[in-house]
């Protein structure tokens, strides 16, 4: 067939050549309204048949959505935030070419192990655009090796997830593979994750291998609980702790992402989804795109402070502040008020009492450092300040413990609120009791004066006077002062053996006759009188004496306890319940002593 044969009707109008119908898809597909260059003619044309209509690709068709978890995961060192340490260290091995054989990546969630290993294969795999580079701590993302591991498709860099490959034949297939050299890639990188799973005969025939691999092979291992791994494995590996991201780095990370993603969001609103992270970028990441969608609702498609809130069930920092007030001024249908109206709103107890542990962790910096509180808005700021001017150390000390162990009640209470009302109000009545720090030195101020302390809340003064001519402090007393003494200097040891083991026959200034009560060979006074010593700033004689003597500390106590239990035995109702359970025992007699500094509400 040529252009001449006579036989053929001239092709004028036989429809698109393939060639122009890929142009003309491309051009939709882009959205190019320029009209597509034509094909050059064949050398040789020949009858073409009617071809079908074409179809074109619509320009509104676009990527499948990616979360932003995956869409912003780290492809270089530089976007990887939060681990310059890590990153330093491994610059100084590739610069230095003392690379390891085998690295372990650890961390908790979402700090980026398996990103940082992606990271590496690239790192030790990467040609350059040129084709010429060697391994770089920036690589190219250019080159073929850097965008087929991004893409997760290279030949040689082998990703396991040991969650799902458990067993030593899954080790043995990666035994067998090392023997051969990397198909295209410089090193043949295995990525194990959540090695921690591999069972204990699969680490046992990794151990060989992993221990001298073949030098063009590299191991890199990622997990969250790398106390579960065999020493043996730690001990061939190059350990990285990859840290939690702090919140304010977390915060100027999102405001990024937002930026990037054109999405309007205010700064308490990415505070609170940094702080909700817990130092995990994915999990971060993870609830700001649920607050981006979240605030799609109403059609601002804003990341407000307030929807955050209501999608995470957190209490409002205002509302937080009234109950704390309420606690301190001892109001409790307001408690109670204002706890039942956060519940309704969809705050969870356990995040009340947390926001409520928060926020007196905050006041309490506040009051150590003296400096302005650390807090976005004004309001709140001049808040925090009141709270640590009108609150003391030992009452926010207090206040910690006490929420502290209200929230173990409502994390493991059938019914939390039901938990949480009874734990705030425990906490209320107990911000009303004396401080035991000052009531026990009250207490130590009237004895030396000469005064009796009356019970609290009778009488103006709390006191009543004393006999004129007080008696003279006992052995025994004077002995347990000095004691406490050397207990309070940090001489625990010598102190107890004050305690077990001495019987005082005659103490004076700077002079103690002693038994011994026990028959240990040892003799204990070198240790008292260097403790004296220690805590009064004078030499003390210390001998061994006959005669009478005063029962030690310890037995003193023994007998107090015995007489406790034998005057509760004696009550007609104890009586009657050891009658009926002849089996029960008698608990909680030891008396406590006054100045031991436990609250009575514990």
């Amino acid at each position: 067939m040529t252009d001449s044969d006579p036989d053929l009707p001239e092709e004028t109008d036989a429809g698109p050549t393939a060639a122009e119908l890929e142009a003309a898809g491309q051009n939709a597909l882009f959205g190019d309204l320029a009209p597509a260059a034509p094909a050059p003619a064949p050398p040789a044309p020949e009858p073409v048949l009617p071809a079908p209509d074409p179809v074109l690709t619509p320009a509104s068709v676009t990527q499948p959505y990616r979360v932003l978890a995956r869409k912003y995961r780290p492809q270089t060192f530089s976007e990887l935030i939060g681990q310059e340490a890590m990153v330093r260290t491994l610059a100084n091995a590739i610069a230095r070419d003392r690379l390891a054989h085998a690295f372990l990546m650890t961390g908790v969630r979402g700090v980026g192990k398996t990103s940082t290993a992606r990271l590496i294969a690239k790192a030790l795999n990467c040609i350059g655009p040129d084709g010429q580079g060697g391994p770089t701590i920036d690589p190219c993302g250019q080159c073929e090796p850097c965008t087929a591991i991004a893409e997760g498709r290279h030949i040689d860099v082998i990703e396991m997830d040991a969650a799902s490959n458990t067993g030593v034949d899954d080790v043995r297939e990666i035994i067998e593979q090392v023997r051969y050299a990397a198909v295209s890639a410089r090193y043949k990188i295995y990525i194990i994750d959540e090695v921690h799973m591999l069972s204990r005969n699969a680490f046992n025939a990794l151990l060989k291998t992993l221990e001298e691999p073949p030098p063009h092979v590299k191991f890199l291992f990622a997990t969250t609980e790398v106390d579960k791994l065999p020493v043996t494995v730690l001990s061939r590996t190059q350990r990285f702790d990859l840290r939690r991201i702090p919140a304010p780095m977390l915060a100027d990370h999102f405001a990024k992402v937002c930026r990037l993603e054109g999405v309007d969001a205010e700064a308490e609103a990415l505070s609170i989804i940094a702080n909700a992270a817990e130092g995990s970028v994915r999990d971060g990441l993870s609830i700001l795109d649920q607050a981006i969608a979240h605030a799609d609702l109403d059609g601002e498609g804003k990341v407000a402070a307030t929807r955050v809130r209501d999608m995470l069930g957190l209490a409002d920092k205002s509302a937080q502040r009234r109950l704390l007030g309420h606690l301190l001024e001892g109001d409790a249908p307001a408690l109670l008020a204002a706890v039942d109206e956060q519940y309704a709103l969809g705050v969870e107890p356990l995040a009340l009492i947390r926001a409520l542990m928060d926020l007196t962790h905050r006041v309490t910096l506040a009051q150590v450092s003296g400096s302005e509180p650390d807090a976005p808005a004004e309001e709140e700021r001049a808040a925090l300040a009141d709270f640590a001017a009108r609150l003391g150390a030992g009452e926010l000390h207090r206040l910690w413990q006490l929420l502290l162990k209200g929230h173990d009640e409502v994390r493991t209470a059938p019914d939390p609120l039901v938990s949480l009302q009874m734990a705030l109000l425990r906490i209320l009545h107990a911000a009303q009791m004396p401080d035991p720090g000052k009531l026990a030195k009250r207490i130590e101020e009237l004895a030396a004066s000469g005064f009796a302390a009356a019970p609290i809340g009778e009488g103006a003064q709390g006191t009543a006077p004393a006999p004129a001519a007080p008696a003279a402090a006992s052995p025994v007393q004077t002995w347990a002062a000095l004691v406490d003494q050397v207990d309070a200097s940090g001489q625990l040891r010598v102190a107890q053996i004050m305690r077990d083991r001495v019987r005082v026959i005659e103490i004076g200034p700077e002079r103690l006759v002693y038994q011994q009560a026990d028959s240990f060979p040892d003799d204990p006074a070198p240790d008292i009188r260097e403790a004296l010593f220690k805590v009064t700033g004078k030499r003390w004689l210390i001998e061994r004496g006959a005669g009478a003597a005063q029962p030690s500390l310890r037995e003193t106590a023994e007998a107090d306890a015995a007489a406790e239990d034998a005057r509760i035995r004696a009550d007609p109702l104890v009586k009657a319940a050891f009658e009926a359970f002849p089996d029960a025992e008698l608990i909680g007699t030891e008396p406590r002593a006054a100045a031991s500094g436990s609250p009575p509400w514990n």
